[in-house]
């Protein structure tokens, strides 16, 4: 198939919407799912940064990475010029990344279990952090050991666009609209799906502030 964009970005009107919405075999997207943890994430989110602050890390190449990262969890995932891993240690502190938190633990379990994916247990929170003009490049989420195991993503604060895909790079694209709250669950056939997140824009968030976070749970070992 050709690179082709297919825009599917939903009305602003939430209340027209499901709140299940079928991205693709094994993907799905759940509006609002986060919402009934949002005081308890955001607080923990305080807690995460203050112990792992958010940092800029680079790629493989050299290049820095628009969006600022931290992790929670048994493991952390981590970019520099010797590549793409995780690791138990944070880098930037020489101690073991913060706990995850029971609050992200139980949202992402009910969230996996919710789109299919039973037993759920994961080890890795990669935490990101976008500013006005932050994105993410297409990619697929390959550092991870256990892929059997779906990801789950917490969207937080300033609405962003999601690009979700396939398999392969080659794939058509299609583009959905993150609010604050949101989950999207991935696996199975769609756990290779090739993803990214187009720049952010200039807006605020009562709670987060001119901020998108976003919590992405793995089982990485």
């Amino acid at each position: 198939m050709g690179n082709n964009i297919d825009m599917h970005l939903f009305s602003d009107d939430e209340a027209v919407e499901p709140a299940r919405i079928e991205l693709a075999e094994g993907a799905v997207l759940f509006r609002g799912r986060a919402l009934a943890y949002e005081g308890e994430i955001l607080a923990q989110l305080a807690s995460i940064e203050a112990q792992s602050p958010f940092r800029h890390m680079v790629t493989r190449g050299g290049h820095e990475i628009s969006a600022a990262m931290t992790s929670c969890g048994r493991m952390g995932w981590v970019s520099d010029r010797n590549g793409y891993r995780y690791e138990a240690i944070d880098p930037l502190t020489g101690k073991p990344w913060p706990p995850m938190p029971a609050s992200f633990t139980k949202l992402a379990v009910e969230a996996a279990s919710d789109a299919g994916f039973e037993g759920f247990a994961p080890d890795a929170c990669l935490i990101n952090c976008y500013v006005p003009g932050a994105k993410m490049g297409l990619h697929q989420d390959s550092d991870e050991r256990f892929t059997k195991a779906p990801i789950v993503s917490v969207s937080l604060g300033v609405t962003a666009t999601f690009q979700f895909g396939g398999v392969s790079r080659v794939d058509s694209v299609r583009r959905y609209a993150l609010r604050h709250g949101d989950v999207v669950v991935w696996g199975g056939p769609s756990r290779m799906a090739y993803h990214g997140i187009m720049p952010v824009p200039p807006d605020e968030h009562p709670l987060v502030g001119r901020r998108r976070v976003n919590l992405t749970f793995r089982r990485a070992r």
